[in-house]
């Protein structure tokens, strides 16, 4: 168990398990847990201590810790699958899409309460409980390439650049994690930058503004 992990935190009654907000607080503590103590470290007992639950509250939701795993996995990689599908099926100049999918991505993984992002580098990501999250992930990276492909990458160098690209993307979590105080903003916007000229285009003020304009879009 880890250290410290709930004290003086009152644990919950049984009937707890039902209330609305007993499912968020466990992946809560849980992504608290993880990034902070690592994942092999922390126990289910600790990660309901630290929600204010009993144990066997949180089995109500999650029957194994690697089932919270998958949650908050899945918590990097949907909101920007949503929004890569609709950018790839959109009409404005793929620069200004794979733009706007590279700074909603970063900001995704850059912008949440925990950095969630390096639990990718976990073994346990290998797992078949697992393999939904991973085909997500693909599936994503899947968007960018198409995105990169648009942007006129010759198909002999679309994969590499693809794979540069979802790198990039990606860093962010490696960087929150050596630099806790880091700017994230400025690094959403440099980090789209430098996306787009790995398809060789530089990035414009105009090109940015265009962006930011189809992301508020998809959100209306």
């Amino acid at each position: 168990m880890v250290k410290g992990a709930g004290v003086g935190r009152p644990r919950a009654s049984g009937a707890a398990a039902n209330r609305p907000d007993a499912r968020q607080a466990v992946l809560d503590a849980a992504g608290e847990l993880f990034t902070g103590a690592g994942y092999a470290a922390t126990t289910t007992r600790a990660i309901a201590e630290r929600a204010g639950l009993r144990q066997a509250s949180l089995y109500y939701h999650f029957p194994a810790k690697e089932d919270i795993l998958a949650a908050l996995l899945a918590e990097t990689v949907r909101p920007s699958l949503d929004v890569a599908a609709r950018l790839v099926a959109g009409s404005a100049a793929a620069a200004v899409r794979l733009w706007a999918l590279a700074y909603a991505d970063i900001g995704l993984l850059g912008g949440a309460r925990h950095n969630l992002g390096a639990l990718y580098l976990l073994p346990e990501v290998a797992s078949p409980n697992l393999a939904r999250f991973r085909a997500e992930r693909a599936d994503l990276k899947a968007a960018y390439g198409r995105l990169v492909a648009a942007s006129g990458i010759a198909a002999s160098a679309a994969g590499i650049r693809t794979d540069l690209v979802f790198g990039l993307v990606e860093s962010i979590a490696v960087i929150r994690r050596d630099d806790p105080g880091l700017d994230v903003e400025a690094h959403v916007r440099e980090g789209a930058d430098g996306v787009v000229r790995l398809v060789a285009v530089e990035p414009s003020e105009a090109l940015r503004n265009e962006a930011h304009a189809l992301l508020a879009s998809l959100t209306d």
